[in-house]
């Protein structure tokens, strides 16, 4: 029996995919596994019998990925699951940067009780939320994974101009993006050709505050800033200050702060992207595919932290799968004389069928073993 911990309430198409040999829930003990949306794991001690962590989302800076990686517990996110949840959020995200959809209605509500002078009162009001259209202007996508790649096709649809940015984007991604796209290598030229910059990356050490005084003085007068991704990628001082002088008209932010809350010039919203029902059915049921994946057959897809090695097949008899360091890999698979292998920023991870998991005893750099039976 596999116990698997819910930190968060997973939807039940998630969990209703374990079969009867598993137990689910947020009270179970020893888990071999926990699926967690939000809830921050940074302080929590894992269960020595524990193994993996599936985040039902994107981002996992909720979880000490790192750490876990150093114990060999495999962390999982959701890639794509919830992407067009937020892309369709950032094309609402657009229209409200660009008319001041969220004020005027604030002020509409300002007119209540003033009776048959409410016709006159918005006529006279409404130029002070006028805007530009959004056709026509050009929108600099940076991150074209998942979500900035929806995004990208999407506002082309409806006229704008795409120049992207994403170190990592593949040959095949940039053959689907619309005709025109502009993918450029350098950051700046999307600072410096955009009308519109929507943020679609992870927060680290070299993304926190990209979005800077420095940044933001590269941009057009008048740049619109959306930020569906992290909080941190835009330094809250920076953006205020451009927001009072003008260099930036508008930013929409999904991660709200006490700096930035009735800011003039911020649309705040309460992190609601991936709130839907179609998004968290469908980062419910990845995760739950990959925790049943990596438990009953040693696969790892989609990980963040460790190698991932799919295509294994059923188990037959026994499968010996091996953590280690990236240079343990060579004298693992050695010792089994057949074995399949990933590696990744220094961690390794080796399979093998039909192995005996004693004949790697002693070999430096092993992490964490486990034996998978039929």
């Amino acid at each position: 029996m596999y116990n698997i911990l819910t930190l968060n309430k997973i939807a039940a198409c998630g969990t209703d995919k374990f079969s009867s040999d598993y137990v689910c829930g947020s009270e179970v003990e020893s888990p071999v596994a926990i699926m967690v949306r939000s809830a921050s794991m940074h302080e929590m001690e894992l269960d020595p019998n524990t193994i993996a962590i599936a985040r039902a989302g994107a981002g996992t800076n909720n979880i000490p990925v790192e750490a876990c990686a150093e114990k060999g517990v495999v962390v999982f996110n959701t890639p794509g699951a919830n992407a067009n949840a937020v892309k369709e959020l950032v094309i609402c995200g657009l229209l409200m940067a660009s008319r001041k959809v969220g004020a005027s209605m604030d002020w509409c509500k300002t007119l209540k009780g003033e009776g048959e002078a409410v016709g006159k009162l918005v006529e006279k009001g409404k130029s002070n939320f006028a805007g530009p259209e959004i056709a026509g202007k050009t929108l600099g996508v940076v991150g074209l994974g998942a979500i900035g790649f929806k995004v990208a096709v999407a506002a082309n649809a409806l006229g704008m101009n795409i120049v992207g940015y994403d170190p990592f984007v593949t040959d095949e991604v940039k053959a689907m993006l619309p005709e025109g796209t502009e993918v450029v290598s350098d950051l700046n030229d999307v600072y410096k050709k955009s009308d519109y910059i929507t943020l679609h990356l992870p927060l680290n050490d070299a993304t926190k505050n990209m979005i800077n005084a420095e940044t933001l003085a590269l941009c057009k007068d008048g740049v619109r800033i959306l930020n569906y991704a992290r909080g941190g990628l835009v330094n809250s001082d920076a953006i205020i200050e451009a927001l009072g002088n003008g260099k930036c008209a508008a930013y929409v932010v999904d991660f709200p702060s006490d700096e930035i809350i009735g800011v003039e010039g911020v649309t705040a919203l309460p992190h609601l992207g991936a709130s839907t029902p179609e998004s968290e059915d469908n980062c419910a049921m990845m995760a739950a595919d990959e925790l049943i994946g990596y438990i009953e057959k040693g696969e790892i897809k989609n990980s963040v932290n460790l190698p991932n090695l799919t295509g294994l097949g059923e188990v037959e008899a026994n499968r010996v799968c091996v953590i280690c360091k990236e240079e343990a890999v060579e004298a693992v698979k050695s010792a089994f004389g057949d074995a399949k292998s990933a590696t990744r920023k220094g961690y390794g991870y080796v399979v093998a069928d039909g192995a005996d998991e004693s004949k790697i005893a002693g070999i430096d750099g092993v992490i964490r073993v486990r034996t998978i039976t039929k």
